[in-house]
């Protein structure tokens, strides 16, 4: 379930074009320089929707930027730390966790403001009160069940106890729906991207069809032009390493490690992000299949393994 998380990043250009730091941010290739300027961001929106509760843009610039500031410079380097720092990577997941949920929180009282009824559908989970408000949504929505969907999601993942939330995935899966139905290319296929991780995070049945799962990865390729690092590092991690394929696996952090920074300028900083991951988890490939490294202990073309090695006459036995 923590994979779903993974596909945040396809989003973050949308959202940094209504922010103060969007060119910047989204040229840069620096996440550290850019991390750091965000919280005083969200400080300076808070204090600006204190003044303006009912200023829709601001709602889903500063909740859609806690979503994605959680999951791009706190989950996301917290997966990363080492086993032995297992005490600060907890802190800092419980850290993610409390901004996914502020995010959450601002942007369904915007949807509130917006649609009546959205608060209780959510609160409930029930799915067809759900779908009664999501009738009444329209395109210029999809960003906010976008970023809604996802940060609930996240904090769920860093959760699954949170019983809470678990009873709200069908209302949410109704919610990301609606997002695609009402913009299917939504940000070069952010929706297409996050389907891949949805399904194949969750357990078969809770969701939508998981036959999808491939199609929905060729429609994010496809969408993106082929220039974005998410949707390949989405697939090989939520994918490939849980079916054990080691070449798919492989194969598509390649992908999106030869994807050049400068092509996609406006997606800098969201490929730099994915291309981090990808690199990270490519050197930690013999933590996620079974027996890796195996076969260079029998490689017939070593030397230890040559014929006069075995010859009984040069071993001595006592």
């Amino acid at each position: 379930m923590k994979d779903t998380c993974l596909a945040l990043a396809a989003g973050f250009s949308l959202l940094m074009a209504s922010c103060s730091l969007t060119t910047m941010a989204m040229r840069s290739s620096n996440p550290e320089f850019i991390g750091k300027q965000i919280p005083g961001v969200l400080e300076k929106n808070e204090r600006k929707m204190e003044k303006s509760p009912d200023d829709q843009a601001l709602i889903l610039e500063t909740g859609s930027l806690y979503v994605m500031y959680a999951n791009a410079f706190v989950q996301g380097p917290a997966e990363t730390l080492p086993s032995y720092e297992f005490d600060r990577k907890e802190v800092e997941k419980s850290r993610a966790r409390t901004y996914y949920l502020r995010g959450v929180e601002i942007l369904n009282a915007g949807l509130e403001r917006k649609y009546p009824g959205f608060a209780e559908a959510y609160a409930s989970g029930d799915v067809e009160n759900m779908r009664a408000v999501m009738g009444r949504t329209v395109k210029e929505d999809a960003a906010y069940l976008y970023w809604s969907t996802a940060g609930s999601l996240c904090a769920y993942s860093l959760a699954p106890m949170d019983f809470e939330l678990g009873m709200k995935i069908k209302a949410l899966e109704v919610m990301i729906d609606r997002a695609y139905e009402l913009d299917p290319d939504f940000n070069s296929g952010a929706i297409d991207d996050f389907y891949v991780l949805f399904y194949a995070s969750l357990p078969e049945g809770l969701v939508g069809d998981r036959s999808m799962i491939d199609e929905h990865f060729r429609l994010a390729v496809e969408k993106s032009g082929g220039l974005l690092a998410g949707p390949y590092v989405s697939y090989a991690q939520s994918v490939a390493r849980p079916n054990q394929d080691y070449e798919g696996f492989r194969l598509n952090l390649e992908k999106a490690l030869a994807i050049d920074l400068d092509k996609d300028r406006d997606n800098r900083l969201v490929n730099a992000i994915n291309q981090r991951k990808a690199q990270y988890l490519l050197d930690n490939i013999e933590d996620y299949f079974i027996g890796y490294g195996d076969d260079e202990w029998i490689d017939e073309d070593d030397e230890w393994l040559d014929d006069e090695w075995l010859d009984d006459e040069e071993i001595e036995f006592e």
